[in-house]
């Protein structure tokens, strides 16, 4: 997988124009020409997998997530390099109640730098507090801050930054903080909901009409976001509230899940496994389908009452 670049408003309206223009068909649907007709980008990726990956093996008949923790809540995480990355730029997020993935860029320094520095700044900011959007929000904001004065003041660091998905679990509500192309998913009733939204420069662009999801899929900017924390002074984070649920079970995890396993396999390995196994389960799909980028994520099994 590509590394992740940072484009700003300005540069995304210039490309997605230029795109278009290239196209002949500005404002409109421009087709893409597929490398391998009738074959999906999941299906190219595995092709180029190693052999010696053996598919995870799932079971058929769905797990009841409450059941398989003993109506407990559990939280879990995982994080991996990878088969081409020669180093892990993600940190995960794992400091009851708050959970999350941040996903750096940069260089080999500043992604490590960007995304350990955000899980450390963020969690010291909210420790102790009860979630509240702006209290999220601020603390967000802070965090953006003390890395852009980073970057400029060490040359080393310049042009770090990192994507940010993190749940924030209060009494009734859940908040959820997002900049960047990470994810947030809700698996509830066994149907699996994504439940944040791209800041990236494909996902912007199938939502104006521009590339259809299909196109995006395996467009060669697929990783080129449009947010992140810690690349300008100012930040514009999403801030979501959800109601909390006994028995839903959360993943929030980087773009080397979800951009190397299908929405449909994430939701069958979720459905059927009880949640450690799943954990595993996911990383070895993202592994089998070539691993070319850092594997993170985190779950989240709700065995509270909402009240």
């Amino acid at each position: 997988m590509s590394r992740k670049f940072r484009f700003t408003g300005e540069c995304f309206d210039s490309l997605k124009d230029l795109y278009a223009q290239i196209s002949g068909r500005k404002g409109k649907k421009i087709l893409i020409e597929d490398p391998n007709p009738g074959k999906p980008a999941q299906a190219e990726q595995k092709e180029e997998a190693s052999q010696d990956v053996k598919t995870p093996e799932v079971k058929k008949e769905p797990v009841n997530p409450l059941e398989a923790t003993g109506g407990k809540t559990l939280t879990l995480s995982r994080t991996n390099i990878g088969k081409v990355r020669t180093s892990n730029q993600d940190a995960v997020i794992d400091s009851w109640p708050l959970l999350g993935v941040a996903d750096g860029m940069g260089g080999h320094q500043g992604g490590e730098v960007a995304s350990a520095s955000t899980r450390d700044l963020l969690t010291q900011q909210l420790k102790g507090k009860t979630p509240e959007a702006a209290l999220l929000r601020n603390a967000i904001t802070a965090v953006n801050r003390r890395l852009f004065i980073r970057q400029q003041e060490e040359k080393e660091l310049s042009g770090m930054g990192t994507t940010l998905t993190v749940m924030w679990v209060g009494t009734e509500k859940i908040l959820i903080g997002h900049v960047g192309d990470s994810r947030a998913y809700r698996l509830r009733d066994g149907a699996l909901e994504q439940i944040t939204a791209d800041h990236s420069m494909v996902a912007e662009m199938v939502r104006e009409g521009v590339l259809t999801p299909e196109q995006a899929a395996c467009h060669p900017m697929r990783n080129v976001i449009t947010r992140a924390v810690g690349t300008e002074e100012g930040i514009d984070a999403d801030i979501l509230t959800e109601e909390r649920k006994k028995g839903d079970m959360w993943l929030i995890c980087s773009d080397g899940l979800h951009g190397m396993v299908s929405k449909d396999q994430m939701t069958e390995i979720l459905h059927v496994n009880p949640p450690e196994a799943a954990a595993d389960l996911l990383v070895e799909a993202a592994l089998e389908a070539g691993g070319r980028d850092n594997i993170s994520l985190t779950i989240f099994v709700d065995g509270e009452d909402p009240a």
